[in-house]
């Protein structure tokens, strides 16, 4: 139970994180100079994007860090929140590692990092949850 512990407060915390970081990536990555100004449309189209992603994955990262008193006494609607972040996740790494990776240009190191921490972060999220739907039905 210890290591289920540590692992979901580690996923949730780094997904947390992710959920902040990514509210500063398009000034950090300078993505409005790749794109051309006169569509203003598509760059607020892609403004509001990151932005709706980055709170939802900031906020319910961070309901799950609250409530994960109440995931660990099995409430079922939290674990249900955590496998749909869990779910997020697996998702986001099937895309970066197999449907549509990240280009490489410009920036390589970022490519990379992301389809590394995405996969590991949904690794350790599936063996959580896979954890918490056995304790679930054990406790049926």
């Amino acid at each position: 139970m210890k290591i289920n512990k540590t692992i979901y407060y580690f996923t949730v915390i780094l997904s947390t994180l992710v959920g902040f970081w990514h509210f500063f990536v398009p000034w950090m990555f300078q993505w409005y100079d790749y794109l051309p100004m006169q569509y203003k449309n598509l760059i607020v189209g892609i403004d509001y994007t990151n932005l709706c992603f980055s709170l939802l994955l900031f906020g319910l990262s961070l309901l799950l860090i609250i409530l994960g008193r109440k995931a660990f006494n099995l409430n079922k609607e939290v674990i249900v929140f955590y496998c749909f972040l869990t779910f997020v996740w697996i998702f986001r790494g099937c895309l970066a590692t197999f449907i549509e990776p990240w280009p490489l240009d410009p920036v390589p190191w970022a490519a990379i990092t992301q389809l590394v921490m995405s996969d590991i972060l949904a690794a350790f999220m599936m063996f959580t949850s896979a954890s918490f739907i056995i304790a679930l039905r054990k406790n049926k």
